[in-house]
């Protein structure tokens, strides 16, 4: 469930970032604008991935795990702009050979539904064999344990030295 929670935290992150450069700088590169958004996001999956989503898992050191985690998400970017660049460049799917409406329907429907639902399965199968693959490695807060406080330890008590 907290994998789901962070993918669509970094889904909006990608469609953000996405149509924010396809929309300014990058108009007629859907292709780099996903790949962009994309790249962002998964820097952010990271970060909750790892802090959240497999917190108790994990058995390798943080820079092992670092780099598995760049490569499978290396790989994870292409796959989810694979569809897109088919629907671009192998079927035609944009402007002249169909309509601005066409195209931004394909684009959305081939990058952000299909390439997305691809990486995801990819990335879950690829997170729990490669980058987290040991199951209680480390320590998860519980989360209904209430705190101990060291016993109180009574001041000393003055003597009454007086006699009365």
């Amino acid at each position: 469930m907290k994998f789901i929670i962070v993918g669509g935290f970094c889904y909006v992150v990608s469609l953000v970032v996405n149509y924010a450069l396809r929309l300014t700088v990058f108009d007629a590169k859907p292709v780099t604008a996903l790949t962009i958004a994309n790249v962002i996001a998964t820097v952010v999956s990271y970060f909750l991935n790892r802090e959240w989503s497999f917190r108790t898992r994990g058995g390798r050191r943080r820079h092992h795990e670092m780099l598995l985690y760049t490569v499978v998400n290396g790989i994870g970017v292409a796959v989810n702009s694979a569809p897109l660049w088919i629907a671009q460049y192998m079927f035609g799917l944009h402007v002249p050979n169909v309509s601005r409406t066409v195209e931004e329907l394909s684009d959305f429907v081939f990058g952000m539904i299909i390439g997305v639902a691809l990486a995801m399965v990819f990335r879950l199968w690829a997170y729990r064999v490669w980058v987290f693959p040991h199951d209680d490695v480390r320590p998860a807060p519980n989360r209904y344990e209430v705190p101990t406080q060291a016993a109180a330890v009574p001041a000393p008590v003055a003597s009454d030295t007086t006699g009365a």
